[in-house]
C-alpha cells in the first residue's frame, strides 16, 4: 500500500510538471477561454440605414448568454455573399465571358478575371467549403414594426479539417431582406478526441482570415469597403470587441453561379524550415563534451537508470504515442479520402482505441514489466508527450483549466493502470490496488468528460 501511494504522488507530480504546469504558466488566456454562463440583458446594434438589428453575441439556448461573439458584418447581397466565398467560378467561364464582353472597358472586372485564373477560379483566395456544427441562435429584430426574435444560422463554412483544426463560420442574415447585411461569427477550433465535440481556440485569428480574405479580392478598396467597428463584446476567448465590416453592395460581381455549399476540397500546407548550423556549436554539444561534464555520480545514476531500462519500456512508449496520435491522423485522413463516412462514423470507429485500446494496449505491456515504478512513469510519461505533440500539430497554445484538470487526471489513471500490471505489482493478485485505482479513475474521468462533467 505504501508503494502505492509513493507512485500516486510520483504521477500527480508528473502530471503537474508536465501537463498542468507548463499549460497553466504559458497559456496566459488559460482562464478567459471557458464562455460567460450569466445570463444578460441585450444590448442591440444597428448598421448604416438599417432598420434591422441583432445582439452582438451568439446563444446554445434561446437565452442570453454571451457565448460567442459576433466579428464579421459583410454588407451586400447575401447569395452574393455566399457564392463568393464558396463557389468555385469553374464550368461557368461562358458566363463570366460574357459579362467581360459586356463591360470589356472596366478594368476591375478584366482583374476579377486574372484574380480568378490565379486563385483556382474562386471568387475569393480562400474555398470555404460547406461545415458541420452545433447550433448556435442568434438574437434579431426586422424593425419597428415586427417582433424580434431567436433564429438558428443560414449556414456554416469551414477551411481546415473537421478531425484536425479548422477555421469554423456561422452565418446569419439580415431578417429584413431589403437591408442586405449577413453577419458572422468566425473562430479556429479543433476537435478534442477526450469529449467528442469541438474546442474554441479564439476569435481574433479566423476573423483575421476573412478580413484578408474579402480585402485581397480586386473589386474591395481596403480603404472605403473595409474598416473595424467597436461591438463592446470583447471577453469569451481572445475577443477584443472589435468587428469587421466589409461593405459589397456597390460591386459589380461575375456570375458563377447560386447555392450556399461547395465541394469540400482536402488541402494540405507544407512548411519549409532552412536552418544554419554554426560547426563551433555543434562541437561544443558533441558526446566527447557532454561526458567532460558529468561527475562520478552522474555516471553512476545514468549505469543504473540504464540497467532497469527494459525492451517493453521502449515499446509501451511507442505503442501509446501511435495510438493517441494515430487516432488525430485517423480523423483527418478519413474524412478527407472516405467522404461515404459521417462525422459521427468516423468518431464511432476511433474512439474506442482511446477509451479502450490505449489503456488495454498500456495494461499488456506493462504486464511484461518488472518493477512497477518504471511501467508508470513510463505510461503517463508518454502520455503526456503525446498531448502535447498533439497540440503541437494543432498549433493549440491556449487550453481551459477544465482541459488541463482533465488531462492531468488521464495521464495519472494511465500510470496507475501500468503500475498495477507490472511483474511486481501482480505477484500476489493481478487485481491490486493500483490497478482497480487506475481502471475506477480512467472510467470515471472519460465519462464524466463525455458528459461534460470535465
Amino acid at each position: 500500500m505504501r508503494r502505492s501511494l509513493v507512485i500516486a504522488v510520483t504521477l500527480l507530480a508528473i502530471s503537474f510538471l508536465f501537463v498542468g504546469g507548463p499549460s497553466l504558466l504559458f497559456s496566459p488566456s488559460t482562464d478567459s477561454v471557458a464562455p460567460d454562463e450569466t445570463e444578460v440583458s441585450p444590448s442591440m446594434t444597428s448598421l448604416e440605414e438599417s432598420d434591422s438589428e441583432f445582439w452582438r453575441f451568439l446563444s446554445p439556448a434561446e437565452r442570453f448568454q454571451q457565448r460567442s461573439p459576433l466579428n464579421v458584418i459583410v454588407r451586400g447581397d447575401s447569395d452574393d455573399i455566399l457564392r463568393m466565398m464558396t463557389e468555385e467560378a469553374d464550368g461557368d467561364w461562358e458566363e463570366i465571358e460574357a459579362v467581360e464582353a459586356e463591360y470589356e472597358d472596366n478594368e476591375t472586372v478584366l482583374q476579377e478575371q486574372e484574380f480568378l485564373e490565379e486563385h483556382d477560379r474562386h471568387a475569393t483566395g480562400i474555398e470555404w467549403g460547406d461545415a458541420h456544427g452545433t447550433t448556435r441562435y442568434a438574437y434579431v429584430d426586422p424593425g419597428p414594426d415586427e417582433d424580434a426574435y431567436w433564429t438558428d444560422e443560414s449556414g456554416q463554412l469551414e477551411d481546415g479539417d473537421y478531425y484536425g483544426q479548422r477555421y469554423h463560420i456561422r452565418l446569419y442574415e439580415s431578417p429584413n431582406s431589403d437591408d442586405q447585411w449577413v453577419a458572422m461569427q468566425a473562430h479556429t477550433e479543433h476537435f478534442d478526441w477526450f469529449t467528442l465535440r469541438h474546442r474554441v481556440d479564439g476569435v481574433e485569428a479566423a476573423q483575421t482570415k476573412i478580413e484578408q480574405d474579402f480585402m485581397n479580392h480586386p473589386q474591395v478598396d481596403v480603404e472605403q469597403d473595409v474598416r473595424r467597428v467597436y461591438l463592446d463584446n470583447a471577453g469569451p476567448s481572445d475577443a477584443n470587441g472589435w468587428a469587421t465590416v466589409v461593405d459589397l453592395t456597390g460591386m459589380i460581381l461575375l456570375p458563377a453561379g447560386v447555392g450556399l455549399a461547395a465541394k469540400r476540397r482536402a488541402r494540405t500546407a507544407s512548411t519549409g524550415i532552412s536552418r544554419e548550423t554554426d560547426s563551433e556549436q555543434v562541437s561544443d554539444h558533441t558526446p566527447d563534451a557532454i561526458d567532460d561534464h558529468l561527475t562520478d555520480v552522474d555516471r553512476r545514476r545514468i549505469a543504473a537508470a540504464y540497467d532497469r531500462l527494459e525492451a517493453g519500456h521502449i515499446i509501451l512508449l511507442f505503442t501509446i504515442l501511435a495510438m493517441f496520435l494515430g487516432v488525430r491522423l485517423g480523423g483527418v485522413a478519413l474524412e478527407r479520402n472516405a467522404e461515404f463516412m459521417t462525422p459521427h462514423m468516423i468518431a464511432a470507429l476511433l474512439y474506442p482505441v482511446i477509451a479502450l485500446g490505449i489503456p488495454v494496449a498500456t495494461y499488456l505491456i506493462a504486464g511484461t514489466l518488472t518493477r512497477r515504478l518504471d511501467a508508470a512513469i513510463v505510461a503517463a510519461g508518454s502520455l503526456a508527450v503525446a498531448i502535447w505533440l498533439d497540440y503541437g500539430l494543432l498549433g493549440v497554445d491556449s487550453l481551459p483549466v477544465d482541459v488541463v484538470l482533465q488531462r492531468m487526471l488521464v495521464v495519472v489513471a494511465l500510470g496507475l493502470i501500468a503500475g498495477g500490471a507490472a511483474k511486481r505489482a501482480t505477484r500476489e493478485s493481478r487485481f491490486n490496488d493500483m490497478l482497480i485505482a487506475g481502471v475506477v479513475m480512467w472510467v470515471v474521468v472519460l465519462g464524466g468528460t463525455l458528459l461534460g462533467y470535465f
